[in-house]
């Protein structure tokens, strides 16, 4: 293997499809065609593309009509629905979330916690383990809970919590429910109808191989008629086109929760890699076979397995620690040298086969993993 075939592992990072960059080439072309036009059509033809972008993601999630929008992140995704909420939702309440969450996330709601008058309530990984255990997120949630924020699948273990658990706990103390599905969705199937969340963000990277800037939210429908964002602006009213500055009001679906001129272009360059994702149908059978010799291998090289090893309790990657004294950025370095691209997070080595990733690139990965502990 050489320099020329690496062996991909970075799904839980950006993610690659055969084919990425000649529909993104195309795909981007088109919208320079459209946008570089002398006429007067751009919008219209833009913001039907748009659609697109948000109907494949409506599909992905089992979401009813109306209760999905694109966002440029999970993080403004958040703050948008956070600054809609009515003030009791949260004031003098408590917000829940686990310590091995999305950093972004724990900071935005760290930042907002004295304004919005609520209490952060971080859930910490026990002492010589590698994630939050879901039974003391149910142990930390009482019925002054007033928002609970979900890490489906985690970017530091893989590993998958139990949503229907604690979404049935949420039930029972009357919290709002979110999850944030990003390091999950495109690998691990997921459904609406099956946990029937208050809502969603996630990102078009990763599994889905979109594009940074194509993020989502979505939000039962019900609850969407009780949020005003604070962040609003043109696009959040059913006619963004419409400029009368006594008349604003609200959009009577999801689009209440976008704000300023959406990030179209984002959309637009994810749109072939969320067609291309929507045609497969042996993803994770391929995952699961590349990972199962990942964590054998690791086994036989001596390495911590800091991803859980039960199949039901983890996502599409694999982590293992490193020893405390080994140089991760040496150990990325060495890898990059045999043809294997990984990441590390502190001295956590991330390993995520996917689509582009063949069972020869995993051989070699295995070969590697001797070589560099």
């Amino acid at each position: 293997m050489t320099q020329a075939d690496p062996g991909y592992f970075l799904y839980h990072s950006i993610g690659q499809y055969p084919g990425k960059a000649e529909d993104m080439t195309a795909a981007l072309g088109e919208f320079s065609q459209i946008w570089g036009a002398m006429d007067d059509v751009q919008w219209p033809k833009v913001l039907t593309k748009r659609m697109e972008f948000i109907d494949l993601w409506r599909a992905l999630l089992d979401a009813p009509g109306g209760t999905v929008t694109s966002a440029e992140n999970v993080t403004t995704g958040l703050f948008s629905i956070l600054g809609g909420l009515p003030e009791n939702r949260l004031r003098d309440r408590r917000v829940l979330i686990a310590a091995d969450c999305f950093p972004s996330l724990h900071f935005l709601l760290n930042g907002l916690a004295a304004r919005m008058g609520f209490t952060l309530h971080t859930v910490p990984i026990r002492e010589g383990e590698f994630w939050v255990r879901d039974e003391d997120m149910i142990a930390a949630w009482g019925p002054d809970v007033g928002l609970a924020l979900l890490t489906w699948v985690t970017s530091t273990s893989s590993h998958r919590c139990d949503l229907a658990a604690l979404t049935a706990h949420g039930a029972k103390m009357g919290s709002l429910v979110g999850v944030d599905l990003t390091q999950g969705i495109g690998i691990i199937p997921f459904s609406l109808a099956q946990y029937p969340v208050d809502f969603v963000v996630a990102s078009s990277l990763k599994w889905l191989c979109g594009t940074p800037g194509a993020g989502i939210i979505q939000m039962r429908a019900d609850l969407l008629k009780e949020v005003k964002p604070e962040l609003r602006g043109w696009f959040s009213q059913d006619n963004p086109f419409s400029w009368d500055l006594d008349a604003f009001d609200y959009a009577p679906d999801a689009r209440r929760l976008e704000h300023g001129t959406p990030s179209v272009l984002a959309c637009l360059g994810s749109v072939p890699a969320l067609r291309w994702h929507a045609a497969q149908t042996d993803l994770l059978v391929r995952n699961r076979e590349m990972t199962v010799m990942i964590i054998e291998e690791a086994g036989r090289a001596g390495l911590t397995l800091a991803t859980p090893h039960a199949e039901a309790e983890r996502g599409g990657s694999v982590m293992l620690k490193m020893p405390d004294a080994t140089d991760t950025s040496a150990v990325i370095a060495q890898l990059a040298k045999h043809g294997v691209l990984a990441d590390c997070r502190g001295q956590i080595l991330r390993l995520s086969p996917g689509a582009v990733t063949e069972l020869r690139h995993v051989e070699h990965l295995c070969a590697a993993l001797h070589a560099v502990t």
